[in-house]
């Protein structure tokens, strides 16, 4: 580190840079000058090169030596700071702005009404980083920061990475809002099948499935997607509850409610981390089935594959029998290439949901 610096048109010198020009008017060496100043040479030279901040007791040695106020020599060390910590600040301003831009500004003001302001990405920086109550965008570039990752963070990109991130810190902020109690596995069980029962209320299942969910201990939260995150769900310990978070990736109801009971297999095994796309292994799969499971029983599944018709009549018979919403069981038949995902004559049992944002 050098003994002064130079930035925005400002120049501001280390304590170090005037201790050397004493030590050269004096006429003595530095380790003589050392000496007189009851410290060390190695010290010395730290502190003339500027390689090391200068104490209060260096401060009240210097003032001793050269009848100067001990205030003299600090302020010099925090006019340099000072010009340092703005260099800085300009640098990280600068990462921040493209951070942002990976994101887009316009996720956060859409829909979370964050105020409009165009072209002025410096006062959306400032409003991103007050809304996910960070110090600075930075951290969420670093893989453990809000939650870990399930499939190995050394595979993903760090657009990647930040978007998750930023998606859980938004979740775990809204869930800290949230009174639980402690998390109960044996009520989030029981709460778990009474939500099965509300796939077919289209219009009035989220409240109800978050009261239920809340009483077990687990804080739902479904947030918009930032486009291109590859995330589908999030489960975290925050405090004695749990957050469940999905989003609207999957926006239709059969992949929906697939992806929120994959969330609550792994929150059922104990299993907590943020689920991505590509993910795979032994966890995802016992988060697969328990979900497969849970939205068509094995049993009453097979019987119906066994029956041989696949039409939209047999269909609805089989999702009324079950209490599921037909889309349920369509997307299953598709996912085991028993019906076509071309068949459009089928499309219309598929619901399309949509979170309502702070602006609507």
């Amino acid at each position: 580190m050098s003994n002064y610096i130079e930035y925005n048109g400002k120049v501001a010198f280390h304590p170090g840079y005037y201790i050397h020009e004493l030590v050269e008017d004096s006429g003595l060496t530095q380790e003589e000058f050392a000496k007189r100043l009851d410290t060390t040479p190695k010290n010395l030279s730290i502190l003339i090169r500027g390689e090391q901040s200068l104490s209060t007791d260096m401060a009240l040695k210097l003032s001793r030596m050269f009848g100067t106020s001990i205030n003299y020599w600090l302020n010099l060390q925090v006019n340099y700071d000072e010009l340092i910590a703005e260099m800085k600040s300009e640098e990280e301003m600068q990462a921040e702005c493209r951070i942002l831009d990976s994101l887009g500004y316009g996720y956060f003001r859409d829909n979370f009404a964050l105020p409009d302001c165009p072209r002025q990405r410096k006062k959306q920086v400032m409003f991103v980083r007050n809304f996910l109550k960070v110090a600075t965008l930075a951290v969420f570039a670093h893989p453990d920061m809000a939650v870990s990752f399930r499939a190995s963070s050394e595979n993903l990109s760090v657009e990647n990475i930040i978007k998750a991130n930023v998606m859980v810190q938004i979740a775990t902020n809204i869930a800290l809002e949230m009174e639980a109690p402690r998390f109960d596995k044996q009520k989030f069980g029981k709460a778990v099948d009474y939500a099965l029962t509300l796939t077919s209320d289209h219009d009035g299942f989220f409240p109800l499935l978050q009261d239920a969910f809340l009483e077990a201990g687990v804080k739902f939260v479904v947030l918009p997607n930032i486009p291109g995150s590859k995330i589908n769900g999030a489960a975290k310990k925050v405090g004695n509850s749990i957050l469940l978070m999905v989003n609207d990736r999957r926006s239709y109801s059969d992949t929906f409610w697939f992806t929120l009971m994959h969330e609550c297999g792994h929150i059922m095994n104990g299993d907590y981390g943020l689920s991505l796309e590509c993910d795979s292994g032994i966890a995802e799969d016992a988060a697969d089935e328990f979900a497969q499971n849970k939205l068509i029983p094995e049993a009453a599944y097979n019987s119906f594959i066994a029956g041989g018709r696949y039409d939209k009549e047999a269909i609805i018979s089989f999702a009324d029998n079950i209490n599921r919403d037909p889309a349920i069981i369509l997307g299953r038949l598709q996912k085991d290439g028993i019906v076509s995902f071309s068949d459009k004559s089928m499309n219309w049992m598929r619901h399309k949901y949509r979170i309502i944002s702070a602006n609507d």
